[in-house]
């Protein structure tokens, strides 16, 4: 990635523009940051979750592009945001070479700044620790919706990922995907060691000691 980052700077194009399972361990502790008329929530990331294209069946972008997956095909550090079952939003980063889907899923983390309008977008939260814990939590803490699909990362725009401090391999765990039909086995999650503001996991995996590309 060449030159060491300062925290706040925002991630480059570069950052994203390599393969979804090497992007996805090095957002562990990378920052997410969203400004809205109500003001900004900024989310330490500590879950995030690997979706490649064509090989992965888990992938919404599997069987090729279809309307709702077009921005998954690039260029790489744009949004994709989704609806999910019918009641909630999910965020993912491009990643990869334009024309081949990747992306991350932003499963969850701890709000950094922002925290009383993070309170106010999850009053069910019974701790800080569950404000972003899970993908649904983690965008409505953000205010992510519809209209940060597509948004590009990279533009200084009120979305953006920013450098933060990394978490060291030592320090992450990598295991199962989770809520898919298919691929779920596959070791793409990767999560903070011993950090609260994980999700639950609910499946019945293993830890693996790292990933399978």
């Amino acid at each position: 990635m060449g030159a060491r980052l300062s925290p706040e700077e925002p991630l480059p194009r570069s950052f994203y523009a390599r393969d979804a399972v090497t992007v996805a361990g090095d957002l562990v502790g990378r920052v997410v940051r969203h400004r809205t008329a109500e003001g900004e929530v900024a989310v330490r990331l500590t879950e995030v979750e690997a979706y490649r294209g064509a090989d992965d069946p888990g992938s919404h972008a599997y069987r090729g592009p279809t309307p709702r997956t077009t921005v998954m095909f690039g260029p790489a550090g744009f949004a994709y945001v989704y609806f999910s079952y019918g009641m909630h939003w999910c965020a993912n980063v491009v990643c990869g070479t334009e024309g081949t889907a990747a992306a991350v899923l932003l499963r969850a983390g701890e709000v950094v700044a922002g925290l009383e309008l993070a309170r106010s977008r999850r009053p069910a939260a019974r701790r800080d620790a569950e404000l972003a814990r899970g993908p649904a939590r983690l965008t409505r803490a953000l205010g992510i919706g519809r209209a940060e699909n597509g948004r590009d990362l990279c533009a200084g725009g009120p979305l953006g990922l920013h450098a933060g401090a990394p978490v060291t391999a030592a320090a992450r765990v990598w295991g199962p995907r989770v809520g898919l039909s298919a691929g779920a086995d596959i070791p793409w999650r990767v999560y903070e060691l011993n950090s609260p503001t994980v999700s639950a996991y609910r499946g019945g995996g293993r830890r693996s000691p790292g990933p399978t590309t």
